[in-house]
């Protein structure tokens, strides 16, 4: 999908946003407007985030040398998914030669209510897998219009879990609102995220440890 946004004009230059933290989602914003292509496809994220790409890319009618920005959604997620997003969006920066921007996926998914004005403060709540949740507070919008977080992406076991009057479970990252959020952080001259994904866990396959000796 497509629709004005508002985003700021960078000397007819794009910036792209891509995450697979919850499903798969691409964007591509240039002057006021965003491209969008998503699946919800929990899975399949490395076989669909070449097309998805594609179609904004011929959708919007950019071409990539006009990019000046990609935008990496950090998670949290889950490890399988997670870093295939996060890979996509290094390879392409490092082969434009253009800066990576990461940045929380829930605060898209919080900017995207409380730009709307319909609560004071968000709670993000995402599906962690292994009867775990996501979660991360936010408060409300500061002067930049940037949501300001309370308590930082942490997790919860779902049997513990209290339920809130304000939260939000997201069926995806929005990457438009991603696309918005770096604008304004850029305007607003605000750094943006550690490139460290935020996982909260450590993944299930490890590293073999060192063979024990077998004594005769």
């Amino acid at each position: 999908m497509n629709g004005a946004l508002g985003i700021p004009e960078r000397d007819g230059r794009a910036l792209l946003a891509i995450d697979t933290s919850l499903g798969t989602s691409i964007a591509l914003g240039t002057g006021d407007r965003v491209f969008e292509a998503a699946s919800d496809d929990p899975m399949r994220h490395a076989e669909l985030v070449g097309p998805l790409l594609e179609r904004v890319l011929d959708e919007s009618g950019v071409d990539p040398a006009r990019i000046a920005g990609v935008v990496c959604g950090i998670g949290p997620g889950p490890f399988t998914g997670l870093r295939v997003g996060i890979a996509a969006a290094r390879a392409f920066a490092v082969g434009r030669g253009i800066p990576l921007l990461p940045m929380h996926g829930h605060e898209a998914v919080a900017f995207e209510v409380l730009s709307r004005g319909a609560a004071a403060g968000v709670r993000v709540v995402q599906d962690a897998r292994r009867r775990e949740l996501f979660v991360t507070e936010y408060s409300g919008l500061d002067w930049a219009e940037l949501p300001v977080r309370s308590e930082d992406p942490h997790l919860v076991a779902r049997a513990e879990y209290v339920e809130a009057a304000h939260e939000v479970w997201p069926e995806r990252i929005p990457g438009s609102a991603l696309i918005r959020l770096a604008a304004l952080r850029l305007a607003a001259g605000r750094p943006f995220e550690s490139e460290r994904p935020l996982y909260l866990r450590e993944p299930d396959i490890k590293q073999p440890g060192a063979q024990k000796r077998v004594s005769a």
